[in-house]
C-alpha cells in the first residue's frame, strides 16, 4: 500500500487532486488498465496512439479503483465520483512522478539491471540472493520493466521492502536514462552487450553506449557491475563510482562448479551456493548477481531459490519421454548461441531445435540467423525446425534433418510426428514468433 494521503499522491504525481478526500488514504497499487482495476487500485489513464486511457477512468472506478490519474479533459467526468481524481496533463509523466516520490519515501537500496541478454533471469537470482538476508525484497514481475513496467513495479512495493530489484528494458538510445532517472540506483549492473535492437540503434557500440545511459546517470559513490574485459563499456566507466567486475579475470568470478555446488571468489571473500541450474549462462547470471549482492554489502551462501519468470528455460514434459525446453521469451544472437549450447551439452536420444525468427537486427539479420543455424550444426544438434519465413535462413548452413514450417501450429504438429522418447526439444524465438504456441497447443 501507498501509505500516503490523496493529497500527497497528487503533489507527488505533478498532478492537481480535483476530486475525493485530500485525507483520503493512498492505493494498493497503480495500474493502467481498466481491467485489471480491482479495490483499492490507482487506475492512470494514459494515451496511447489510438487510444486515451483516461476514457475508462470511470470504468475502473466502477469496479473498486481507488481513485484515477488523468488528463484534465477527463478530470471533470469524475469529481462526483467522490473518490480521488487527480488531473495531470501527461498521466505518463505523473506515473513516473510519483514512483520516483515512491522510491524515495521507502529509502531502500535499488539495483537496476540491465543488459543485452540475461537481465531477467539476474533480476530473479539477485532477488533470490537477497531475498536470504532480507526477506522483503521487491522485484519486476515477469516483464514490467519499461517506462510504464518499472514505475508500475516500484509502485507495487510495500512500505517496508528492504531492497529494490529493477531490470530496465530498452530498443533504443534515451530509454536507459530515463529509467535510471525514475529508479535513482543505488548499484548499477549490465549483464553484457552485444548484437540486439540493431534496428533502431545500428551498431554494437551503439547499443553498448546505450546501456551504458545508466552507468552515466548514477550518482557518484554508487557501484557499477559490469562484465570483466568489455572492451565496449571501458569508455563508459567513471572513476567516482565503485566499479566491480565479474567473471573470468573478474573481481567476483567462479572458482569451481560441481553437482550444483558453486564457489565464488568475491572481492577475497569465498561464496557457496547451491544452484537448481547448470546452464553457463545462467551460472553466469549467478555470478553478476553475487558481484551486484556484494555491492550492497551482503554475502549470500547455501541454497539459491529462484523462481525463473515464464517462458525462460521452463522445463515441460510432452509426453511420450519428450522434455521439452521452452525458451521462447525472446531471443538474440548471444541467448541462441547460449541454448543451443547447453541443448547440445545435456543427455539425450536426439536433440532437436525449434526456432523462430530473432527480431530486431537490421541489415545483418540474415547473416545472424545462417550464423546459427550454422552453430546448432557444429554443435551436433539432431534436428532444426524452423518456423516462419524469416526464420528459413538458420536452415541455410544447417546439414542435418531440417523441416521448415509456417506457423507455430505447425510446429506442433510437426513436432508430435519427430519427437520420440528420449529426445529433448528447445524451443526458442524472438517473442514475435509466438513460439509459446508450440507447447501451449498441447
Amino acid at each position: 500500500m501507498i501509505d500516503r494521503s490523496a493529497e500527497w499522491i497528487a503533489s507527488a504525481a505533478g498532478g492537481r487532486l480535483v476530486g475525493g478526500e485530500a485525507s483520503e488514504p493512498g492505493p494498493r497499487r497503480a495500474v493502467v488498465d481498466s481491467r485489471e482495476a480491482g479495490d483499492g487500485d490507482l487506475f492512470v489513464g494514459l494515451r496511447g496512439e489510438n487510444e486515451d486511457g483516461g476514457r475508462f477512468a470511470a470504468t475502473a472506478l466502477a469496479a473498486g479503483a481507488w481513485g484515477a490519474i488523468v488528463s484534465p479533459e477527463h478530470a471533470g467526468a469524475l469529481e462526483a465520483s467522490g473518490r480521488p481524481a487527480i488531473a495531470a496533463a501527461d498521466p505518463l509523466a505523473a506515473l513516473q512522478s510519483l514512483a520516483l516520490e515512491w522510491r524515495r519515501e521507502l529509502a531502500a537500496p535499488v539495483v537496476g539491471i540491465t543488459g543485452s541478454t540475461g537481465k531477467t533471469s539476474t533480476k530473479d537470482i539477485l532477488a533470490a540472493l537477497l531475498r536470504s538476508r532480507w526477506p522483503g525484497t521487491h522485484a519486476n514481475r515477469e516483464n514490467l520493466n519499461t517506462e510504464i513496467g518499472l514505475p508500475l513495479t516500484i509502485l507495487a512495493a510495500e512500505r517496508g521492502t528492504e531492497a529494490l530489484v529493477l531490470e530496465m528494458a530498452m530498443r533504443g538510445a534515451g530509454q536507459i536514462a530515463e529509467l535510471t532517472a525514475i529508479a535513482e540506483p543505488d548499484v548499477g549492473l549490465i549483464v553484457n552487450v552485444g548484437p540486439v535492437h540493431l534496428e533502431l540503434l545500428g551498431t554494437v557500440e551503439r547499443v553498448a553506449a546505450a546501456k551504458a545511459e545508466l552507468i552515466r546517470d548514477l550518482r557518484p559513490g554508487s557501484a557499477c557491475v559490469v562484465p570483466a574485459n568489455e572492451p565496449l563499456l571501458a569508455p563508459h566507466l567513471r572513476d567516482d563510482l565503485d566499479t566491480v567486475t565479474f567473471g573470468e579475470g573478474g573481481d567476483v568470478r567462479l572458482v569451481s562448479l560441481h553437482d550444483g555446488e558453486a564457489r565464488i571468489d568475491a572481492r577475497g571473500t569465498e561464496v557457496t551456493l547451491e544452484l537448481p541450474y547448470s546452464e553457463a549462462h545462467n551460472v553466469l547470471n549467478t555470478v553478476a548477481a553475487v558481484a551486484a549482492a556484494t555491492a550492497l554489502g551482503v554475502v549470500p551462501g547455501g541454497p539459491v531459490a529462484v523462481s525463473f519468470s515464464s517462458l525462460r528455460g521452463e522445463i515441460v514434459d510432452l509426453g511420450g519421454g519428450v522434455t521439452v525446453v521452452n525458451d521462447c521469451y525472446n531471443a538474440n544472437p548471444m541467448s541462441m548461441h547460449a541454448a543451443l549450447e547447453h541443448l547440445a551439452g545435456t543427455p539425450a536420444e536426439r536433440r532437436i531445435a525449434v526456432l523462430g525468427t530473432m527480431a530486431e537486427l537490421g541489415r545483418d539479420g540474415e547473416r545472424f540467423h545462417r550464423e546459427i543455424g550454422r552453430h546448432a550444426d557444429e554443435l551436433g544438434v539432431d534436428v532444426l525446425v524452423t518456423v516462419g519465413e524469416s526464420a528459413l535462413p538458420f536452415g541455410d548452413d544447417f546439414d542435418g534433418e531440417k523441416h521448415a514450417v509456417a506457423s507455430p501450429e505447425e510446429a506442433r504438429a510437426i513436432l508430435e510426428e519427430l519427437a520420440r522418447p528420449g529426445d529433448r526439444v528447445l524451443i526458442k524465438g524472438s517473442r514475435s514468433a509466438g513460439l509459446e504456441r508450440v507447447v501451449g497447443a498441447a
